[in-house]
């Protein structure tokens, strides 16, 4: 599945943020956790990782689901490999310009 422009977006919005980026990467070393969990060694309260987790849902990069009268997160992982294939191809295309720009420079 390609994300469009819009999710791509939405994913780079939310990694934009470093406490959002703290959340990720501990949710994805835990694998499976609630908010609680993914507080307990991070600088903001479980409020604010509610919040944070939030958005992250919203661009595609958590998921949550109720487990008894908990809400656990995991991480999907295919909207940041869609945001790489589409930061590649920028490059791509941006090493393809400068690879021009040099070769007519240099005649």
């Amino acid at each position: 599945m390609t994300a469009g422009p819009g999710a791509t977006d939405e994913v780079l919005t939310a990694l934009a943020d470093p406490t959002r980026r703290l959340i990720l990467d501990r949710l994805a070393a835990l694998g499976d956790a609630t908010a609680t969990r993914v507080a307990e060694e991070l600088p903001v309260s479980r409020q604010a990782v509610v919040k944070h987790l939030g958005v992250l849902d919203r661009a595609g990069l958590v998921e949550g689901h109720r487990d008894g009268r908990e809400r656990r997160y995991q991480v999907r992982p295919d909207r940041l490999v869609d945001t790489a294939r589409w930061m590649n191809q920028v490059a791509d295309q941006w090493t393809r310009r400068l690879d021009l720009i040099k070769r007519i420079a240099e005649s």
